[in-house]
């Protein structure tokens, strides 16, 4: 029986860095395509990215940590 490994590497960048440069680098792919669907599949990415960053800001909050 071969047991597979998973690959493990430690974050340099916190989840939200991650998203921000992820979300820019994406909309200067979106500026140089044409109207059609490779630019609506990156909308749709840019827009996923905004709402998990949004998500990571709200589980964050103050109001949701737990009391002491």
């Amino acid at each position: 029986m071969v047991i597979k490994r998973r690959r493990r590497f430690k974050q340099t960048l916190s989840l939200e860095e991650r998203l921000a440069q992820d979300t820019a680098q994406l909309r200067e792919q979106a500026k140089v395509l044409p109207p059609g669907n490779a630019r609506e599949q990156i909308t749709r990415r840019i827009t996923r990215n905004e709402a998990a960053s949004r998500l990571c800001e709200v589980l964050r909050s103050p109001g949701l940590q737990p009391s002491k």
